[in-house]
């Protein structure tokens, strides 16, 4: 019998991860220094911690509301007001989910049909063309280019809109090139959105990490623009500003209508999201903003540390504003995305992700964290710059 014969499409349709292949190599290797992972380097703050160790010892060790806690609700509404000027109802219109990866799920399935067209600017994120799949959508990319600082246009989202268009998945500052949308971009895409009747997804997990001019400007939070307030599904999580990744806890902000159909599949697949995150959660928002901001400042130490190096070393890198990614263009080796991954892990002990990995417009170009020492940027500059030297003399003498 072949089991695989027995799978279903929507699952054997959709590859592994482009990102864990190259980290379960480096995982065997010694002295391997990882720019891949998407993770804080950071111990989430004290008050958080000791947030939850005191509910669990209240004995607060059971399912909580399957949107969870009212008060993490509360805190959640009033930071998105307090920030950006945006109302949800707690009550109503939050819910509290297994970090943001479960919203993004819950929200492919309570929006899309069988057959709907999803529009996603790429490069972006792995999972979201398959959260998208595994609702019955199918994919339409929207290439984004260096030449334009990988900010997707209204005029590229519209080229791609079919009668079959329903969602249009937007994620900025974007994983993997740390590109920022800027307002007037989003106010044009705004009118793209209202002209044919979309819903949008809005994944802004990097809001508070921001660095440069865009910090300065601020972040344009997507239902702050008035008309796409009530066609947004707002998603936001503690994971990266937080450094809470393991605590896997995030949240949905929607209209009532669309926050209701996500709770119902919310109560049928998960129940609730963990109840010791929930209550760290809160205690993030109320006590560790000056947390949040150390953490961001060194981010942005980091962030010109790398960018200087790649581009002393030869290798063209556009100006990250947001996140805590770098996107160098690897093309001047001669070699392709993977080609240039592989042969970095192998030859430097350096691991990467190959750009197209996230899509087709990566290809040429490779995702490099931040999220690491300076100790360890500096050392994997130094062994990149020696990489690129030996593959860009081959190019040139070929």
């Amino acid at each position: 019998m072949n089991l695989r014969d027995r799978l279903t499409t929507r699952v054997t349709s959709v590859p592994p991860s482009g990102i864990r292949r190259f980290f379960e190599i480096a995982a065997t290797m010694e002295d391997v220094i990882t720019l891949g992972i998407g993770e804080p380097d950071f111990v989430s703050p004290d008050p958080i911690i000791h947030a939850a160790k005191r509910s669990m010892d209240e004995g607060k060790t059971g399912y909580t509301s399957n949107a969870g806690i009212l008060e993490l609700r509360e805190v959640v509404s009033e930071e998105l007001q307090r920030l950006y000027g945006v109302k949800y109802d707690p009550g109503s219109e939050i819910l509290v989910t297994v970090g943001v990866s479960e919203a993004v799920q819950l929200a492919m399935l309570a929006l899309v049909e069988p057959g709907d067209e999803v529009l996603i600017p790429e490069p972006c994120f792995v999972s979201y063309r398959p959260a998208a799949v595994f609702a019955g959508g199918k994919v339409v990319y929207v290439p984004t280019s260096v030449e334009n600082d990988f900010q997707v246009r209204a005029a590229d989202i519209e080229s791609r809109i079919t009668a079959h268009t329903k969602l249009l998945f937007l994620s900025y500052p974007s994983n993997p090139t740390g590109a920022v949308l800027r307002r007037d971009v989003l106010e044009e895409i705004a009118e793209v959105v209202v002209r044919y009747d979309l819903f949008v997804l809005s994944d802004e997990i990097y809001d508070r990490l921001i660095y440069g001019e865009a910090y300065r400007s601020g972040h344009t939070c997507l239902p702050s623009i008035e008309a796409l307030r009530d066609r947004t599904v707002f998603l936001g999580g503690f994971s990266k500003a937080y450094a809470m990744t393991g605590w896997r806890v995030g949240y949905a902000c929607a209209p009532r209508t669309i926050c209701d159909a996500m709770y119902k599949l919310h109560q049928y697949i998960i129940m609730s999201a963990p109840t010791a995150s929930q209550w760290g959660a809160v205690a993030a928002i109320r006590e560790c903003q000056d947390d949040v901001e150390r953490m961001r400042q060194a981010y942005d130490q980091r962030r010109r540390v790398i960018v200087d190096g790649f581009r002393a070393a030869g290798l063209a890198t556009f100006e990250p504003e947001g996140a805590f990614y770098c996107f160098p263009d690897i093309r001047s080796t001669g070699l392709s995305s993977e080609d240039f991954a592989q042969e970095l892990l192998e030859e430097e002990h350096v691991a990467v992700v190959p750009g197209d990995a996230f899509g087709p417009s990566g290809a040429g170009f490779v995702r490099c964290s931040y999220a690491n020492s300076l100790e360890n940027i500096n050392e994997a500059i130094d062994r990149i710059s020696s990489f690129a030297a030996r593959r860009q003399n081959t190019e040139t003498l070929a």
